[in-house]
């Protein structure tokens, strides 16, 4: 089957979790500045996961610029990339209400953490399902910027339970590690004159 459909559901839930994200910023009741100020950790917390949210649909898109086709077992991973994706806004509104406690913390991790093991099995699932796509395989290769992503996700969430803000501090550094998008799959496109176009 195409992979058209796939796209374009993703994308859909994408834009819902960002969605729902921003719902959850409350207008304060007061009519000043200092209104403003209670909602710092909630507004923290939506520009992180907005971050990260931009992030994966930036990655994703990429992953499957490489791809024509997709089977039952890319579906079912790719559903359950979005299943932990759209748990997002509930740790994110857990996390700003709670004002960055030991618990929300540690559960966001968790969050991130299983969407970023779901993004490992998706992309090694299209690479199976496409065994004679030399270029993809190539292209994912060694995922460095995803291991190294996991194992601060598996340092952050203990952490969390002795000193909270640290664990934040490596949920940002892993969303400044992917700023730049995985480049990999790009570049061996642009190389490629046998790659598939939009």
């Amino acid at each position: 089957m195409t992979k058209g459909r796939l796209e374009a559901f993703s994308d859909g839930v994408f834009a819902i979790i960002i969605t729902i994200m921003v719902l959850e910023l409350k207008a304060p009741h007061e009519a000043d500045l200092e209104g403003l100020r209670h909602l710092g950790p909630t507004f923290a917390s939506y520009v992180l996961s907005y971050t990260f949210v931009g992030i994966y649909w930036n990655n994703h898109h990429h992953l499957f610029q490489a791809v024509r086709h997709v089977n039952g077992a890319v579906l079912w991973a790719n559903l359950a990339l979005l299943f932990f994706l759209s748990l997002v806004p509930f740790g994110t509104a857990w996390l700003g209400e709670s004002g960055f406690q030991s618990w929300p913390v540690a559960i966001y991790g968790v969050t991130f953490l299983l969407a970023a093991v779901a993004y490992t099995i998706l992309s090694r699932v299209l690479a199976g399902a496409h065994p004679d796509h030399a270029m993809l395989k190539e292209a994912l290769g060694d995922d460095l910027k995803g291991y190294l992503s996991l194992a601060l996700y598996l340092a952050a969430v203990p952490l969390a339970f002795y000193v909270p803000q640290a664990s934040c501090a490596l949920y940002v550094t892993v969303a400044i590690i992917w700023l730049v998008p995985d480049r990999r799959i790009s570049k061996k496109l642009a190389s490629s004159p046998h790659a598939p176009h939009e």
